[in-house]
């Protein structure tokens, strides 16, 4: 990695620490160097946005490429290395005017969405999961539109895998004119014609002025559960020898193209944790991206040499997460750095190799969201602002109590907790109520349909269970069956008509 000014040093500190804010992340870059002047917030803040976001990604196009040797396992089919396209639309930025401007904003079934959201698309090499090259911008583009910005980066030696959200005609003979090989699913709607049945099952056909071959499959598995599962792919591929490249071989390669999700998952869930990026304006998120994927591909790039440095391993088998704490640790206690030893595998590599994964083993789950509704509702009305604001003034009013009940019909006909005084006016209730209206004539006994009909309330069978939760309360005393008076306690007294009558 070339030398970089300190402002870039400070922003792939950032990236490593993306929960911190700028003075912890500079207290851990300064840990193992003894006491040093702490500089404050709004320095390293400028500093970083001085930067601005071109050096980062001249430094990430410095790194991107191919990590793994053409021998290492599952790197390469046959000649030519796997890589695949992708795209990944739930990256969330900070919900400011600014990033509004430039990305939009998502509605969705149940109202807007709470973050922006950027769409990052990835060329990938599959047996390494490194990254070739990466674009980003608003999500209102299409993946192909930006996978088209990344058609450059593919050679004569590469076979590309996609899904089917790249199986347009005019992107494949894109993909075709860069001399690479291609393996893309097919829409099921999609139903070419037969030009040639060749014998392992598949057909030659012409997608556009592109002659490819066709391969129709139908894969089914069964699990230890006891499930068996089935689904159909139709797959477009350039590879038209079906004796080197028989059908089943490349229906079998085709879940390759799911290690490019992997790659999404390290940089999505693991290095960012799911967190919202932190910058407030395009540029700054720009800086910030650029600067994620330099990481990551800093990490994959240890990795890769690490399994390598073993042969025969597989790259899959090292884990991201302890490439990824071990360079957090060497960069807190600033160690790593020995310019006088020349080593194959550094820290990082070391902690890898001292915990391989074991080797992948066939699994299936299903695909979707854990929690998919949260339990808060939704508040599109809500008057309070949508970013916090400073308060300026304060004022509090106090609601009076009612001094004698509403009269009847005064509340709606269901509910009589509905009440036209407003929300938590004290003495609205039901309780309330019967209770002023009682202690008018305190001498009298009363049935709950009596009261009821007094204080319009429909259903006297509900309030009449209400009386005697208020009776095991201590607010009424039972005269005899259904008759009920005030307690002594809730008597009125004299000082307490000389309070109500005080102005």
């Amino acid at each position: 990695m070339p030398a970089l000014p300190c402002r870039g040093v400070l922003r792939v500190a950032l990236a490593l620490f993306p929960s911190l804010g700028y003075l912890r992340v500079w207290d851990k870059l300064t840990a193992g160097l003894g006491a040093r002047p702490r500089p404050s917030e709004r320095a390293l803040r400028e500093l970083r946005r001085r930067l601005g976001p071109a050096p980062l990604k001249a430094v990430f196009e410095i790194v991107a490429g191919p990590l793994a040797q053409p021998r290492t396992p599952g790197v390469c089919y046959r000649r030519w290395r796997t890589v695949a396209f992708d795209g990944c639309s739930s990256v969330k930025v900070p919900d400011h005017e600014r990033n509004r401007a430039w990305l939009g904003r998502i509605a969705t079934a149940s109202g807007w969405a709470g973050y922006p959201m950027l769409r990052l698309m990835a060329l990938c090499e599959t047996g390494s999961r490194g990254l070739l090259g990466a674009v980003f911008g608003p999500t209102g583009e299409y993946e192909t539109t930006y996978a088209q910005r990344l058609l450059p980066l593919l050679t004569p030696r590469m076979l590309l895998l996609a899904d089917r959200g790249f199986d347009g005609n005019a992107f494949l003979q894109q993909v075709a004119d860069t001399q690479a090989q291609s393996l893309i699913r097919l829409n099921h709607r999609r139903r070419p014609g037969v030009l040639a049945v060749l014998p392992d099952g598949s057909y030659l056909t012409r997608l556009g002025n592109l002659r490819v071959r066709i391969i129709e499959a139908r894969i089914t598995v069964s699990t230890s559960g006891g499930n068996r599962l089935s689904e159909h792919y139709r797959l477009a591929t350039t590879l038209l020898d079906h004796r080197r490249d028989p059908a089943s071989a490349l229906v079998r390669l085709y879940h390759e193209r799911w290690e490019v999700e992997s790659a999404f998952y390290a940089l999505r869930h693991t290095l960012l944790d799911g967190l919202v990026l932190r910058s407030q304006d395009p540029s700054g998120l720009a800086q910030e991206l650029w600067a994620q994927l330099t990481v990551y591909q800093l990490l994959r790039m240890a990795m890769v040499e690490a399994a390598e440095s073993r042969p025969g391993t597989d790259p899959d088998r090292a884990g991201f997460t302890i490439a990824l704490e071990t360079a957090r640790d060497q960069l807190i206690l600033a160690a790593g750095r020995d310019d006088t030893a020349i080593t194959a595998v550094g820290a990082i590599g070391r902690a890898v190799l001292a915990g391989l994964l074991p080797a992948r083993r066939p699994r299936i789950s299903c695909r979707r969201v854990k929690a998919p509704i949260s339990r808060y509702h939704s508040r599109p009305a809500d008057p309070r602002p949508a970013r916090s604001q400073r308060i300026t003034h304060l004022n509090i009013d106090i609601h009076q109590a009612t001094a004698t009940p509403p009269p009847p019909g005064a509340d709606t006909p269901h509910d009589i907790r509905r009440v036209s005084l407003g929300p938590g006016v004290p003495g609205a209730g039901h309780r309330n109520r019967t209770l002023q209206l009682m202690a008018a004539n305190p001498d009298r006994a009363r049935r709950p349909r009596e009261l009821a009909k007094a204080l319009g309330i429909h259903n006297t069978k509900s309030f009449g269970t209400q009386m005697l939760t208020w009776l095991a309360e201590g607010f009424l005393h039972k005269i005899r069956r259904g008759t009920y008076a005030l307690a002594d306690a809730w008597q009125p007294h004299t000082e307490d008509l000389t309070a109500t009558a005080t102005p």
